[in-house]
């Protein structure tokens, strides 16, 4: 088993598998990846790639993931000023390290749909 355990929350801060996955694995980091997957977008790609995601949330999430070195933002002074996001190396190893979950959440998408309802059912 990995080493998950933490009895404090000293401990918990020092876990390397609960500080790195919990900045990674929310539903909007791992989208965010993705979308990058294939080069830079600017902000507005990003949202549109998204689709319902508030502006407010993807800044949030922009800078955490920059924070942590997943990704880089580049200001284009223009006119007009442009900023784009793309992965860092970091950031592309481990969207390829997430992938195959990703791939593991479609093909297995109806059975959980369906392991709900007869749980929901019940």
């Amino acid at each position: 088993m990995l080493p998950v355990t933490a009895l404090t929350k000293e401990q918990a801060e020092q876990c390397p598998v609960r500080q790195v996955l919990s900045k990674v694995t929310g539903k909007w980091q791992l989208l965010l990846l993705f979308a990058l997957e294939d080069g830079s977008l600017r902000f507005g790609a990003l949202k549109r790639t998204i689709g319902d995601i508030t502006q407010r949330v993807l800044t949030e999430n922009l800078r955490s993931l920059e924070r942590d070195g997943y990704l880089t933002r580049t200001v284009d002074p223009g006119p007009p000023v442009a900023v784009h996001y793309e992965l860092t190396d970091m950031g592309q190893e481990l969207t390829a390290l997430m992938k195959p979950l990703a791939a593991w959440a479609m093909q297995n998408h109806d059975a959980v749909q369906q392991s709900r309802k007869i749980h929901d059912a019940a």
